[in-house]
């Protein structure tokens, strides 16, 4: 019940700080918009609460029917996925798609998580029998290790024509969801800039064929989500690493989701950049409750603290929660939080 009241009047809070911010609407109709939105999202007629996190655009069915087009040309997959969240970033959609194809894992972004817990996901993927590599593509070379596998899990292709005395190509294709870094990989590849790259999903709106060596050629694929995203900590997970565009979340509800996790898995690290601790929250919101003022979550509480720490305060010392939000999901997606697996096993 407390917890109700607290995203209430957080709610309330912000509806009145837009309010105040409209020019030709009178402060109590915004107010009013506003706060009916909210019970509309929240509490809609159907007695069910909206889904946190819904995007699949209508290029990603294209490009998975694309797919499916060119996979008969096709030696071997790279499936990339981002390290803190490798699981979450297997795609249902890719499963008939790959079909009888080998398949290696790229665990990319290695570097963003401890060498434990990538032992730990290396060890459970080697265990489900996938062939898996580690790697952070943004560093020179590191790629090399890909290689080998390919060859490795090309060798009935390439021993055929070997015999034939014939040197044949292969042909490797890229896929992942959104900001795992598929092009970055093929860059690395490429040991050159060929694909282009960005730290946002959806940069890479089409198929690529590039040429990685003389021997082997990539297809970068545009990253795909699932049709539907029926976990929710799936699809937070998702939307912390920035495979899910900013314009359709709710930013200040993803990131204050995100420092909750955070301060569970990684309490040093909030208290190392923002000076979070969780004692204080605690306290803090048990005695805002004390005192009969409105209650504030420990969300929002955080997100006050990160605030503070990056200097986003409005006039009359007001901390700009919106803006710490932005900042929170920057650094964590940067790597500026340091070490974070976000799956637990």
């Amino acid at each position: 019940m407390t917890k109700l009241v607290a995203l209430f009047s957080l709610k309330i809070r912000q509806a009145t700080d837009f309010a105040s911010k409209l020019k030709k609407t009178p402060y109590y109709t915004g107010f009013l918009l506003v706060f009916w939105a909210f019970l509309r999202y929240n509490y809609p007629m159907n007695g069910k609460q909206n889904s946190l996190i819904h995007w699949f655009p209508g290029h990603m069915t294209k490009s998975l029917r694309e797919m499916e087009g060119v996979l008969s040309v096709v030696d071997v997959v790279l499936y990339v996925l981002d390290a803190r969240a490798p699981f979450s970033c297997l795609n249902p959609s890719f499963d008939n798609i790959v079909g009888g194809k080998p398949v290696i894992f790229v665990l990319n972004k290695s570097d963003l998580i401890t060498p434990n817990a990538l032992k730990q996901v290396q060890n459970k993927m080697l265990q489900e029998g996938k062939t898996v590599v580690a790697i952070n593509s943004t560093a020179s070379g590191a790629s090399k290790a890909i290689m080998p596998l390919v060859e490795k899990l090309a060798k009935d292709k390439l021993e055929k024509y070997k015999a034939k005395g014939v040197k044949v190509p292969l042909r490797g294709m890229v896929i992942g969801v959104p900001n795992s870094g598929k092009s970055t990989l093929i860059n690395n590849l490429c040991n050159k800039g060929k694909a282009v790259t960005g730290n946002k999903p959806g940069v890479t709106r089409g198929q690529q064929w590039v040429r990685a060596t003389d021997y082997f050629e990539l297809l970068d694929t545009p990253g795909t989500l699932y049709p539907k995203i029926t976990d929710q900590k799936i699809g937070l997970n998702l939307a912390y690493i920035g495979s899910i565009k900013t314009e359709v979340l709710d930013t200040l509800e993803i990131a204050g989701n995100l420092a909750e996790r955070l301060l569970e898995i990684a309490p040093n690290e909030l208290k190392a950049r923002y000076n979070i601790v969780i004692e204080e929250i605690e306290n803090e919101s048990i005695a805002l409750e004390q005192t009969g003022d409105f209650p504030k979550t420990k969300q929002e509480l955080m997100l006050e603290r990160v605030a503070l720490a990056r200097g986003h305060i409005q006039k009359g010392g007001i901390t700009d929660i919106e803006k710490a939000s932005v900042a929170l999901l920057d650094d964590f997606r940067k790597g500026r939080l340091g070490k974070v697996m976000l799956e637990q096993y």
